[in-house]
């Protein structure tokens, strides 16, 4: 994954660190940062449908597949990361989010590179579902790169 063009399609997220996210070493523990992607997610995801009138955008979705490659270590530190996301690709049952954990000062520094692939789910009749026109229109808007 190569992210390094900053797409005008972004969200941008700034995420608090916890005291307990860190490791003996001073830096956030890798299995935090699955959370701090879910977090940055929900965040687009919510403001997307609300702005956008998707609903099922907000609780519909099930992750089929994560992918993190880790590039530098986060110190712990007071202030929030930045977490930049957009989506990448739109499937007829399926889409994809990209993230960047970064800094933007003083210079751009990435943390974490990330895919995740989410899958509508209607939860009623237990069973995947298509993504519905309106989810579409909402979604290609984020498409970014």
């Amino acid at each position: 994954m190569d992210h390094h063009s900053t797409g005008e399609n972004r969200h941008v997220y700034h995420c608090p660190l916890r005291w307990g996210d860190q490791d003996a070493l001073g830096h956030v523990n890798n299995g935090r940062y699955v959370d701090y992607l879910q977090d940055a997610r929900v965040d687009f995801l919510f403001r997307t449908a609300k702005e956008l009138g998707a609903d099922d955008l907000e609780t519909g979705l099930l992750v089929a597949r994560h992918e993190v490659q880790y590039r530098a270590p986060l110190h712990f530190r007071p202030e929030p990361v930045r977490i930049e996301l957009w989506i990448s690709e739109i499937k007829a049952a399926s889409f994809t989010v990209d993230y960047e954990i970064l800094d933007a000062e003083p210079e751009r520094t990435t943390y974490v590179e990330a895919r995740t692939r989410l899958v509508p789910f209607d939860f009623a009749a237990n069973r995947l579902r298509r993504i519905s026109p309106v989810e579409r229109e909402a979604l290609s808007k984020l498409v970014g790169s």
